[in-house]
């Protein structure tokens, strides 16, 4: 492990305290309010993004690492010895691991790895990762082992207000007017890259959420029960209990993270969204 640094850029939204644990190192994305552009966590939180949207009703955009960033972030391991495992959003998503991929063509022992995901979907390939390498594998081998678990992951999410997404164009204004209406709850899941709607929830979040949970996690079975996440964008708190206090129950998970989502995802969902994401224990269709 001393010889291998894992990194990943912000999106993959580890909590401080998951990210000294696994002494992950983060790239972080950028978010311009305005006329000022921020970076991911470090000067800028959700919470600014929510309050900016109430004052002005505008939302921020988010923007990729460019390649002179990857190199800069790169090189500061390299010049210490160090192989980097390096992950990123989604390259459905943004152009950040393109940038990353051919960053690393500059150094040796640098690998790049699509999560084909988003969040803590990436961070659940972090943490794997970083105990592969705390086994002893050099990075090549944890490169290629933690890349077969690429398609095994869960990722998905519910949304309560639709708001954010229509205004980022990921939603009509008639779908939204609809969901409304019926209060539907989305469920946004990832597959092969991209993010689309799964199942249609209908009724207060709460209530949905815990069909949502039943129905994803069920009791276990198929699952790789050595973690979940669960990861919000600012719900409240005894909803966030309710399903951390659920998902234990509903299977014998050796440990539950709760995080919450980083800028960049908070961006285009909003507040009320909650997702539980885990590792399958084989590839999924």
């Amino acid at each position: 492990m001393n010889n291998i640094v894992i990194t990943s850029d912000s999106t993959c939204d580890l909590s401080p305290e998951l990210r000294e644990r696994y002494n992950v190192q983060i790239l972080p994305l950028g978010v311009t309010l305005g006329d000022k552009t921020y970076f991911d966590g470090v000067d800028i939180t959700p919470d600014d993004i929510y309050a900016h949207h109430d004052k002005t009703g505008e939302l921020p955009k988010t923007t990729a690492a460019n390649l002179s960033d990857c190199i800069d972030f790169f090189k500061q391991f390299t010049d210490e010895g160090k192989a980097i495992i390096h992950f990123t959003i989604s390259s459905e998503m943004s152009s950040t691991y393109n940038n990353c991929r051919m960053a690393a063509e500059e150094f040796e022992n640098v690998y790049v790895i699509d999560t084909k995901n988003l969040s803590t979907g990436g961070g659940l390939l972090v943490v794997a990762a970083a105990e592969m390498a705390a086994k002893g594998m050099d990075a090549r081998t944890v490169a290629e082992e933690v890349t077969k678990l690429v398609p095994c992951v869960d990722a998905s999410f519910v949304i309560d207000n639709l708001e954010y997404l229509h205004k980022g164009g990921r939603c009509s204004a008639v779908a939204m007017l609809g969901a409304n209406l019926l209060k539907l709850k989305p469920c946004i899941e990832v597959k092969n890259g991209s993010m689309g709607v799964g199942k249609k929830y209908r009724g207060r979040f709460a209530d949905v959420l815990k069909t949502y949970v039943n129905e994803r996690v069920g009791n276990g079975d198929g699952i790789d029960l050595d973690r979940v996440f669960v990861t919000h964008a600012g719900c409240d708190p005894e909803i966030v209990d309710a399903v951390v206090k659920q998902v234990k129950e509903a299977a014998p998970f050796k440990e539950v993270f709760l995080t919450r989502a980083g800028c960049t995802i908070s961006s285009h969902c909003g507040a009320d969204t909650l997702g539980v994401l885990f590792i399958r224990e084989n590839p999924i269709a």
